[in-house]
């Protein structure tokens, strides 16, 4: 189409590349919190975990897109400042890691 350059639209309206960016973010967020279950982490310190510049606006505001997106898909739950996994969540990844490798 004339005018969308390079990008292609997701089904959400916004160009691809911004939502596999976007999805990156919630996966790197998601894999953090549950890798560290049960120890909960406040969002400022998950910020500086997975941001170069936490300092920076930007920087602040994608993690918490991703964790309001992963919260509204029922993956994440926020209490105060603090982040945790849902059950989906730590269910999910226990059939990953008793998945045996398809190789």
């Amino acid at each position: 189409m004339h005018g969308q350059g390079n990008h292609r639209s997701s089904l959400a309206g916004r160009p691809t590349a911004l939502s596999d960016e976007d999805d990156a973010v919630q996966l790197a967020l998601l894999t953090k919190v549950l890798a560290l279950h049960p120890t909960q982490l406040s969002l400022v310190e998950l910020t500086r975990e997975l941001s170069a510049m936490p300092e920076q606006f930007a920087e602040r505001d994608r993690v918490e897109q991703a964790l309001q997106d992963l919260t509204g898909a029922g993956l994440l739950h926020r209490n105060g400042s603090f982040v945790t996994p849902t059950r989906a969540a730590l269910r999910f990844e226990e059939l990953i890691d008793g998945c045996p490798d398809e190789h």
